[in-house]
């Protein structure tokens, strides 16, 4: 057997004035949950609200807002295929043309207002998913609104901006380099970031609670090389509220959550992103997928959260859109594979799990299912499981974890100090269970089946079904 400990203590939050290092920065709550509502309309996260709430939800993170491309005629599919009857790509809403709230993919300014008052009313704070690298791909289709705010069109990207990537390891290419067809646009230019700045708090005012960067890795740190227009890599000093920029500031920068997609690679500063904001976890994503995969939990290590940041710093996933749609890297692992994983990386006692809401009617053989953007997810989000390990964080809040893998390399199981423990079969076979618990001796029903299992001279005993999940609280 294979015991392994970490602890884990609750840090007040305080408000960060001047940069310092990622060791210092307080750690946020480590009780959260995110819900990934990706393509979900507003109106659509709105009349779920309530539901969200109760699958033990604290966030419900949007897709982006902001003004895109209108591509394909406007079709509202996930993604459509030449001689489909409604075409659409979701990718569109990824393609700003300004930063003003609304768009033809997701809904109206009122719309995402209405669904702010909602999620108020039921206890959950809304991420909106923002994006100021890159314009669309269409540059020409930036309205006059943001061309005006900026001195005209030539003023709105870097030097490089449309200098295609060849290293993303080369930090100016990475920085100041078109990537994937999209202009990198200066946001180094003070007009950018105040123009830019308005977006954000306008949708502070409306009610946002929080804010995910996309690409946030292409945006250069006050250490990176310098794109030959811009004088100072400040953007982040000024999207987290540290500064002001002509007399504008973040508001509330202290009631904000704030993360960065900084997917990891060579090169890439995790650090330095750290004393801004919390990052994603995508390598310890890869090797959850990695383990599910291979039915082993011994593949990859579980017990490292394979980053340099804190956990308590990190946004984790077992998969994310990307990793579901881009290159289909986790569309073929089923929802029972996803939900084990899930159940596993909820229970642990550090960094926010984000749960990503897979399309309404998806299969392993049709990963867009129903392919309408707009549409609630598929019923994975609030399954029974799901719901379970969601509240069982809840009520673990500050209690330390213990890791703990079989000799039969299925299974794992998470103690949370003495208070409750759970119990994952990574494999898609039944298993026998005996493995070491601290849990005091005793007969112990999974929270969600109520099937029972035994606890004697400090070993768990009973039979896990394949990717069965099990979560027991102490008496």
């Amino acid at each position: 057997m294979i015991k392994l400990k970490t602890s884990f203590a609750a840090v007040s939050l305080t408000v960060a004035t001047l940069p310092m290092l990622a060791a210092e920065r307080p750690v946020g709550a480590q009780d959260e949950v995110i819900l990934h509502a990706w393509s979900w309309s507003l109106d659509t996260i709105a009349s779920n609200m309530k539901k969200i709430a109760e699958s033990g939800y604290n966030y419900v993170q949007t897709s982006p807002v902001q003004a895109c491309f209108v591509g394909d005629g406007g079709g509202r599919a996930l993604y459509s295929q030449k001689g489909d009857s409604v075409m659409g790509k979701w990718y569109y809403y990824y393609q700003p043309t300004d930063w003003t709230i609304g768009n033809y993919m997701l809904g109206t300014r009122d719309d995402f207002k209405a669904m702010c008052d909602s999620a108020y009313k039921y206890g959950v704070k809304v991420i909106v998913d923002v994006l100021p690298n890159h314009t669309a791909v269409e540059h020409t289709a930036v309205l006059p609104g943001l061309d005006n705010a900026v001195g005209g069109h030539e003023n709105l990207f870097h030097a490089n901006g449309f200098t295609p990537i060849r290293d993303y390891n080369d930090r100016l290419e990475c920085t100041t380099g078109e990537m994937g067809g999209l202009p990198d646009v200066n946001t180094e230019n003070p007009d950018f970031q105040y123009y830019y700045l308005q977006y954000v708090n306008d949708l502070i005012n409306l009610g946002a609670r929080g804010f995910r960067y996309d690409t946030a890795k292409h945006i250069g740190l006050p250490s990176d090389p310098l794109d030959p227009k811009a004088k100072v890599n400040n953007f982040w000093d000024v999207a987290t509220g540290r500064e002001g920029v002509k007399g504008l500031s973040l508001l509330m920068p202290d009631s904000l959550f704030i993360y960065g997609e900084v997917l990891q690679d060579r090169n890439v500063k995790e650090t330095e992103y750290d004393d801004y904001m919390d990052l994603t976890a995508s390598s310890y994503g890869h090797a959850l997928r990695q383990v599910l995969e291979a039915e082993d939990v011994t593949v990859d290590d579980l017990s490292d959260w394979h980053h340099p940041s804190a956990p308590g710093h990190l946004v984790t996933w077992v998969e994310s859109h990307d990793t579901y749609c881009n290159a289909h890297e986790s569309a073929d692992l089923t929802d029972e594979q996803i939900r084990a994983a899930w159940v596993f990386l909820t229970s642990r006692a550090s960094g926010r799990p984000l749960f990503f809401s897979r399309p309404e009617g998806s299969s392993r053989s049709n990963y867009w299912g129903t392919n309408r953007i707009g549409n609630k997810g598929n019923d994975e989000f609030f399954h029974p499981a799901v719901v379970a390990v969601n509240k069982f964080r809840h009520e673990m809040s500050g209690q330390p974890e213990t890791l703990v893998f079989g000799d039969n390399k299925a299974l794992a199981m998470v103690e949370r100090g003495d208070k409750g423990a759970v119990l994952v079969n990574f494999s898609q076979k039944n298993q026998k269970v005996k493995i070491p618990c601290s849990l005091p001796d005793g007969e112990y029903p999974d929270a969600v089946s109520g099937l029972r299992f035994k606890v004697a001279k400090g070993i768990l005993t009973g039979k896990a079904e394949a990717l069965g999940t099990y979560i027991f609280y102490a008496k």
